[in-house]
Protein backbone atom coordinates (compact mmCIF):
# COMPACT_ATOMS: atom_id res chain seq x y z
CA UNK A 1 0.00 0.00 0.00
CA UNK A 2 1.35 3.25 -1.45
CA UNK A 3 0.09 6.68 -0.10
CA UNK A 4 -3.22 7.22 1.17
CA UNK A 5 -5.43 10.27 0.93
CA UNK A 6 -8.55 10.82 2.08
CA UNK A 7 -9.99 13.45 0.02
CA UNK A 8 -12.34 12.96 -2.42
CA UNK A 9 -13.29 14.83 -5.32
CA UNK A 10 -17.35 15.90 -5.04
CA UNK A 11 -19.77 17.94 -7.47
CA UNK A 12 -22.12 20.41 -6.68
CA UNK A 13 -25.27 21.31 -8.90
CA UNK A 14 -28.71 23.47 -7.82
CA UNK A 15 -31.70 21.53 -7.68
CA UNK A 16 -35.30 22.01 -8.36
CA UNK A 17 -35.85 23.81 -5.26
CA UNK A 18 -32.75 25.43 -5.74
CA UNK A 19 -30.38 24.00 -3.36
CA UNK A 20 -27.27 22.76 -3.88
CA UNK A 21 -26.75 19.14 -3.93
CA UNK A 22 -23.23 17.56 -3.02
CA UNK A 23 -22.61 14.09 -4.49
CA UNK A 24 -19.53 11.91 -4.10
CA UNK A 25 -18.41 9.60 -6.88
CA UNK A 26 -16.28 7.01 -4.70
CA UNK A 27 -19.08 7.59 -1.86
CA UNK A 28 -22.47 7.40 -3.04
CA UNK A 29 -23.22 6.85 0.56
CA UNK A 30 -22.87 10.25 0.67
CA UNK A 31 -24.97 13.15 -0.04
CA UNK A 32 -25.98 15.95 1.35
CA UNK A 33 -27.32 19.69 0.31
CA UNK A 34 -27.20 23.36 1.38
CA UNK A 35 -28.89 26.54 0.80
CA UNK A 36 -25.89 28.52 -0.26
CA UNK A 37 -22.78 26.48 -1.99
CA UNK A 38 -20.62 27.31 1.13
CA UNK A 39 -23.35 25.97 3.52
CA UNK A 40 -23.34 22.68 0.77
CA UNK A 41 -19.65 22.27 1.14
CA UNK A 42 -19.34 22.49 5.16
CA UNK A 43 -22.35 20.19 5.30
CA UNK A 44 -20.15 17.98 3.12
CA UNK A 45 -17.12 17.77 4.98
CA UNK A 46 -19.20 16.17 8.16
CA UNK A 47 -21.35 13.92 5.54
CA UNK A 48 -18.27 12.57 4.29
CA UNK A 49 -16.94 11.61 7.65
CA UNK A 50 -19.89 10.17 8.74
CA UNK A 51 -20.05 7.78 5.50
CA UNK A 52 -16.56 6.62 6.16
CA UNK A 53 -17.39 5.73 9.79
CA UNK A 54 -20.57 3.80 7.96
CA UNK A 55 -17.70 1.76 6.09
CA UNK A 56 -15.54 1.23 8.84
CA UNK A 57 -18.26 -0.38 11.17
CA UNK A 58 -19.46 -2.35 8.55
CA UNK A 59 -16.11 -3.87 7.98
CA UNK A 60 -16.11 -2.76 4.50
CA UNK A 61 -13.00 -1.33 2.54
CA UNK A 62 -12.63 2.60 2.25
CA UNK A 63 -13.51 3.44 -1.04
CA UNK A 64 -10.40 5.35 -2.80
CA UNK A 65 -10.89 8.31 -4.20
CA UNK A 66 -10.58 9.20 -7.50
CA UNK A 67 -8.70 11.81 -9.33
CA UNK A 68 -10.46 15.19 -9.53
CA UNK A 69 -11.72 16.24 -12.89
CA UNK A 70 -13.61 19.22 -14.37
CA UNK A 71 -15.71 21.51 -11.72
CA UNK A 72 -15.50 19.44 -9.52
CA UNK A 73 -14.67 20.71 -5.46
CA UNK A 74 -12.16 18.26 -3.17
CA UNK A 75 -13.16 17.66 0.04
CA UNK A 76 -11.59 16.02 2.99
CA UNK A 77 -13.31 15.07 6.53
CA UNK A 78 -11.65 16.46 9.74
CA UNK A 79 -8.28 15.86 10.74
CA UNK A 80 -8.78 12.72 13.66
CA UNK A 81 -10.98 11.41 11.21
CA UNK A 82 -8.15 10.89 8.35
CA UNK A 83 -5.92 9.45 11.02
CA UNK A 84 -8.43 7.16 11.94
CA UNK A 85 -9.36 6.15 8.14
CA UNK A 86 -5.72 5.97 7.75
CA UNK A 87 -5.36 3.14 10.94
CA UNK A 88 -8.84 1.38 9.93
CA UNK A 89 -7.09 0.55 6.36
CA UNK A 90 -3.82 -0.59 7.85
CA UNK A 91 -5.39 -2.62 10.52
CA UNK A 92 -7.86 -3.96 7.81
CA UNK A 93 -5.44 -4.72 5.49
CA UNK A 94 -2.64 -6.32 7.62
CA UNK A 95 -5.39 -7.82 9.82
CA UNK A 96 -4.50 -6.62 12.83
CA UNK A 97 -6.81 -7.41 15.03
CA UNK A 98 -7.17 -5.61 19.02
CA UNK A 99 -4.90 -7.50 20.79
CA UNK A 100 -2.36 -7.99 17.87
CA UNK A 101 -2.21 -3.72 18.35
CA UNK A 102 -2.59 -3.49 21.91
CA UNK A 103 1.01 -5.94 22.06
CA UNK A 104 2.29 -4.17 19.42
CA UNK A 105 1.55 -0.56 21.05
CA UNK A 106 2.37 -2.26 25.27
CA UNK A 107 -1.69 -1.01 25.96
CA UNK A 108 -4.85 -2.90 27.43
CA UNK A 109 -6.76 -4.36 24.79
CA UNK A 110 -9.65 -2.07 25.97
CA UNK A 111 -6.85 0.83 24.71
CA UNK A 112 -6.63 -1.10 21.66
CA UNK A 113 -10.15 -1.49 21.07
CA UNK A 114 -10.79 2.13 21.36
CA UNK A 115 -7.95 3.14 18.74
CA UNK A 116 -10.16 1.13 16.45
CA UNK A 117 -13.39 2.08 16.90
CA UNK A 118 -14.25 4.60 14.64
CA UNK A 119 -16.62 6.45 17.25
CA UNK A 120 -14.38 7.17 19.78
CA UNK A 121 -12.13 9.85 19.66
CA UNK A 122 -8.10 9.35 19.67
CA UNK A 123 -5.61 11.98 20.20
CA UNK A 124 -3.94 12.76 16.66
CA UNK A 125 -0.81 11.42 18.57
CA UNK A 126 -1.98 8.39 19.68
CA UNK A 127 -2.95 7.38 15.99
CA UNK A 128 -0.03 8.81 14.84
CA UNK A 129 1.94 6.24 17.11
CA UNK A 130 -0.73 3.51 16.07
CA UNK A 131 -0.05 3.82 12.51
CA UNK A 132 4.21 3.89 13.18
CA UNK A 133 3.79 0.86 14.72
CA UNK A 134 2.30 -0.71 11.73
CA UNK A 135 5.06 0.29 9.72
CA UNK A 136 3.23 3.58 8.74
CA UNK A 137 4.17 7.78 9.00
CA UNK A 138 1.70 10.69 8.40
CA UNK A 139 2.75 13.91 6.32
CA UNK A 140 1.10 17.13 6.42
CA UNK A 141 0.39 19.49 3.45
CA UNK A 142 -0.47 22.89 3.51
CA UNK A 143 -1.86 24.59 0.88
CA UNK A 144 -3.88 28.18 -0.16
CA UNK A 145 -6.92 27.10 -0.24
CA UNK A 146 -8.22 29.88 -2.43
CA UNK A 147 -5.66 29.07 -5.26
CA UNK A 148 -5.38 25.14 -4.58
CA UNK A 149 -1.58 25.70 -4.43
CA UNK A 150 0.88 23.65 -1.93
CA UNK A 151 3.13 25.53 0.02
CA UNK A 152 4.66 23.08 2.35
CA UNK A 153 4.45 20.08 3.92
CA UNK A 154 5.39 18.64 7.40
CA UNK A 155 4.73 15.68 9.47
CA UNK A 156 1.31 16.35 11.12
CA UNK A 157 -2.64 16.63 10.12
CA UNK A 158 -4.50 19.27 8.85
CA UNK A 159 -8.17 20.83 9.51
CA UNK A 160 -10.85 19.64 7.21
CA UNK A 161 -11.68 21.50 4.15
CA UNK A 162 -12.75 22.10 0.20
CA UNK A 163 -10.77 22.76 -2.15
CA UNK A 164 -12.35 24.74 -5.19
CA UNK A 165 -11.98 23.93 -8.62
CA UNK A 166 -8.57 25.14 -10.33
Amino acid sequence: MGEIRFTYPCTLRKDSEGRFVVRFHDVPEALTDGKTKEEALSEAVDCLGAALIGYMLEGRALPLPSPRKGQSYLVAPDATSRLKAAVYTVARDQGVTATKLAQALEVDHKEARRILDPNHRTKADRLEATLAAMGYAIELSFYVAAENRRVLNAPGFIKPGVRKPA
